[in-house]
């Protein structure tokens, strides 16, 4: 019996290095797979340590650009004669965006109250139709055009919508203006904010009517792409489309009666829109839509004396295009 143990023995310490051999590869191994993520993970690493994604699973942050509202790539050759008295003017169709025609239509000009279009646009989104205001005691401090809101009265957002862009109320847009943002800082940086988004690169604001002329501009160009989007929402175009609206109201006044400034909505067929616009500097503005056969139209007319009469040759030329 002692022979075959002893034989045995020897055969195990022959095996010994064998496995010794084995064990050292073992943990070398595992040495080397427990070191080479951290060189990987440092060699991936930013100047800030900052660890990326494994190549296979990294995906480029893609920032969303601006929606391109407006394109110029088929414009139709056309002389008005006479010619349109406007400084600037443009007219686009409104569904695909495509600019018809344009006349110096990138020009930075003072825009007087076509500038609530940004205004109702930005509040439509913040404040429901019922939703009750409180007038804050700044909103009579605004110059010029009022509808004579009183501090501390109660109104709901809609007729407040009706009284800026039918009647172009001043005091109308900083009530929402406060309503909407919390204060009228705030909601002037959103106004600029969006301007930024929506890529309007000729735009500035410095108020929510449009009453101070000084640093608050903006183009034909960006008005017709900033129009195009507010009509979007069926309330703007509810509102804009309306020719008078009537309201009651609380004690003393009882009842209100807002007639549309847009004259066209009366004289051109098809006009659904959208807003005028008047100051010393800026002289007439008008920001016009009309629909007809299924065609949707935005013309503006920027420092026009004849703007009503100028809307509707550049409308009827942009409904005769192809």
């Amino acid at each position: 019996m002692s022979g075959p143990r002893k034989r045995y023995r020897y055969r195990l310490w022959r095996l010994t290095p064998i496995v010794a051999v084995m064990l050292v590869a073992a943990l070398a191994g595992a040495w080397v797979g427990t070191r080479r993520p951290a060189a990987t993970l440092r060699q991936a690493a930013g100047p800030e340590g900052a660890i990326a994604a494994p190549a296979q699973h990294t995906v480029a942050a893609q920032v969303a650009a601006p929606e391109r509202l407006l394109t110029a790539d088929s414009l139709l050759p056309h002389t008005f004669k006479p010619k349109l008295t406007a400084a600037s003017a443009i007219v686009v169709d409104t569904t695909t965006g495509r600019v018809l025609w344009g006349f110096h239509d990138h020009d930075r000009r003072p825009v007087a109250s076509t500038t609530k279009i940004m205004t109702a646009l930005l509040a439509l989104k913040a404040l429901a139709p019922h939703q009750v205001i409180t007038i804050d005691k700044s909103v009579p401090e605004v110059p010029l055009v009022r509808e004579g809101l009183r501090p501390g009265e109660k109104v709901e957002a809609w007729k407040l919508f009706y009284s800026l862009l039918l009647y172009s109320g001043n005091d109308d847009a900083r009530a929402l203006a406060i309503a909407s943002a919390g204060d009228l800082h705030t909601f002037l940086g959103e106004m600029n904010a969006e301007a930024q988004r929506l890529g309007l690169t000729d735009t500035h604001f410095i108020s929510p009517s449009g009453v101070l002329d000084a640093d608050n501009y903006s183009s034909a160009w960006d008005l017709a792409a900033l129009t195009r989007v507010a009509m979007r929402n069926e309330r703007f175009r509810e509102i804009v489309r309306t020719p008078i609206k009537h309201v009651s109201w609380s004690a003393p006044t009882y009842s209100k009666v807002y007639v549309n400034n847009n004259y066209l909505l009366r004289t051109y067929r098809g006009a659904n829109g959208v807003k005028t616009g008047y100051t010393h500097l800026s002289g007439p503005c008008l920001v016009a839509s009309a629909t007809r056969h299924g065609r949707s139209l935005i013309a503006v007319l920027l420092d026009d004396p004849n703007m009503y009469n100028d809307a509707t040759r550049l409308l009827n030329f942009g409904f005769s295009a192809t």
